[in-house]
């Protein structure tokens, strides 16, 4: 199907259709999409996103010992629960005044870049991209797969398919070599993870200060041989990945503009530098800028900051068309940050949770996610950040501010270079991800592969620091400290899925206050009282339609490919709130598989 066919230039009267996906499949299902779609004129007109899950940390953190915020909240998520973790130490650290030993920085480092390389592969290999493979596009486009079997593949000589529909095939579930061998990777992944972290996915061994982690050096060689081993498959994967997207583009004319939004994209930073980090607020703006993934936003391509402390000073949390009570006429927890600056009655750090439970009205209230927003004094717009499903924003950040350089990572202001030893049938080769012209449903799950590659290259540099501080005798993996009695402390880092801060006020030595702030409520938020869409919304609504099924066996392909690019969860929360003083109990509890990100 042609651009011209999927949006005629003549448009026709139009042949509106609602049809929603509640749950929306292969994640938890807390998320549900409800649009219409003008069937005439192929194209969505309109989208809401919902969620049906309380998110209440912020609620039953409040009085709490500070040091056990880790392993609270690492519970937010089956899957990214050391993200939470690692991040809830970041904001911990800064509060106490403590900087951990470097060694620890690069077992935390290593531990994160090993979850990344999970994660990811398990979300694009096994969940995506079934969207992509043999059975699906058959399914939903049976020309777009005659014409892969026609078209030879340009990446063979790396990936060893012959052409795209082979790749496609590859990639069917449970049956495609692909999709089986990317859960064998992640077996291996985890294993990573494990060695550093202790437990997947709740950590065993990471707190404020430091780790637990015993620093022998056959923790990091037994590290070293797992990564080795998922090199060639990890290089694979970024050459399929480009070859199929790639073939959408000349396949579909026009299909850049499904998922297409206007580029608003946050990074809150990754992967701490122990040279520089020492977690205090006054110079966040300068270690900020040394991680070895950029923090930065987006607009209209324009890098308009990277400074951390701009990042924390215009976030902002608008309640929307979200479930809650307002709480701007309350006695604000923080006026001023530490450098004097004021900070907004809408901050994280003064937000009050107030749920209210009520049936869900599309002209009023309908999910449980608020609307983060970020606030853009330039101009007075509070924007509505995506994360780019992560990889998106974090590679664009990182590739616009040119700081990172590394023996294996090179961003030149333009395109980021990642650079990967040789492996067992593979040569040592040099990806570089350009940035793109579109922020896009093909662009989000292209940007995926290569942050996969991204996180190995950066595993190598802290495997080979680790050793030599080892080496060289330095094996202190903690700090202590005390915990004071009045602190804040923010901590930014990145989840798999996009941007995550956490934000702490602690009163004669409790917590006063504590907002975990994942990617999913940037992504996933409601219209606010602007009448801005959310990021979902936004990316699907106006969208074309290439599908060429019609209204009766419509799978919507298009729109869960849209969906799924962003890598979308909705647990980060795993009580709910009954109302009346009533309890919820429960004989069971699952410790993994709770949901899908964070």
């Amino acid at each position: 199907m042609t651009a011209t066919e999927a949006r005629p230039s003549a448009r026709k009267p139009p042949q509106i259709v609602d049809m929603s996906w509640d749950p929306i499949t292969r994640i938890i299902g807390n998320l549900g999409i409800y649009t219409k779609i003008d069937f005439a004129n192929r194209e969505v007109i309109d989208c809401r996103s919902t969620s049906s899950l309380f998110r209440g940390y912020s609620v039953f953190m409040k009085g709490k010992d500070p040091r056990d915020a880790g392993f609270i909240t690492s519970r937010i998520c089956g899957i990214c629960g050391d993200n939470h973790t690692t991040c809830s130490n970041y904001a911990q650290q800064m509060a106490y005044g403590i900087k951990p030993p470097p060694l620890a920085e690069h077992i935390t480092n290593l531990g994160e870049a090993a979850e990344y390389m999970f994660d990811h592969t398990i979300f694009q290999d096994n969940l995506v991209f079934v969207d992509f493979c043999e059975a699906m596009v058959k399914a939903t486009n049976p020309g777009v797969l005659a014409r892969a079997e026609r078209t030879e593949a340009a990446r063979g000589h790396i990936h060893g398919y012959r052409t795209i529909a082979d790749i496609m095939r590859a990639f069917n579930p449970f049956e495609g070599e692909m999709y089986k061998q990317a859960l064998k990777v992640s077996r291996v992944t985890r294993e990573m993870f494990c060695l550093m972290e202790g437990r997947h996915v709740h950590p065993s061994t990471l707190y404020p200060g430091g780790v637990g982690t015993m620093p022998q050096p056959t923790t990091f060689t037994d590290y070293l041989s797992r990564l080795l081993r998922v090199l060639d498959f990890i290089k694979q994967a970024v050459a399929m990945n480009d070859d199929v997207f790639d073939f959408f583009y000349e396949a579909l004319p026009g299909y850049e503009e499904v998922g297409r939004r206007r580029i608003l994209l946050g990074c809150w930073g990754a992967f701490q530098n122990s040279d520089s980090c020492d977690y205090r607020y006054e110079t966040m703006n300068e270690w900020g800028k040394d991680m070895f993934v950029t923090p930065g936003i987006v607009v209209d391509g324009e890098l308009v900051t990277n400074n951390l402390v701009d990042i924390n000073l215009g976030l902002r949390v608008l309640l929307g068309s979200s479930y809650y009570e307002d709480w701007v006429n309350e006695e604000p927890f923080v006026t001023h940050d530490p450098l004097g600056n004021p900070v907004d009655m809408r901050h994280p750090w003064n937000q009050t949770t107030v749920p209210v439970p009520q049936k869900r009205d599309f002209e009023g209230n309908y999910s449980w996610v608020m609307s983060p927003r970020w606030y853009d004094a330039r101009t007075g717009d509070h924007l509505a950040l995506d994360t780019g499903g992560g990889p998106l924003a974090r590679l664009w950040t990182t590739a616009l501010s040119g700081r990172v350089e590394t023996p294996y990572i090179k961003a030149t202001g333009r395109s980021v270079r990642i650079t990967l030893p040789k492996s067992e049938k593979l040569p040592e080769m040099t990806f570089e991800w350009h940035i793109p012209r579109w922020s896009n449903t093909i662009e989000r799950d292209r940007a995926r592969p290569y942050f996969v590659a991204y996180a190995a290259a950066m595993a190598f540099q802290f495997i080979e620091r680790a050793l030599q501080l080892i080496r060289g005798g330095d094996t202190k993996v903690f700090q202590d400290f005390e915990v004071p009695d009045e602190a804040i402390g923010c901590g930014f880092h990145e989840a798999v899925r996009g941007v995550l801060s956490h934000h702490l006020v602690i009163k004669d030595k409790k917590i006063a206050n504590y907002h975990p702030y994942p990617p999913t409520p940037w992504n996933a938020s409601p219209r606010d009282h602007y009448g801005t869409p959310g990021p979902y919304e936004d990316a699907v609504q106006g969208q074309p339609i290439f599908e060429e099924n019609g209204p009766d066996d419509f799978k919507g392909v298009d729109i869960m490919r849209t969906v799924r690019s962003f890598d979308p969860c909705l647990p980060c929360g795993v009580h709910m709130y009954m109302g009346n003083g009533r309890t919820l109990t429960t004989t069971h509890t699952p410790t993994y598989g709770a949901g899908h990100g964070g």
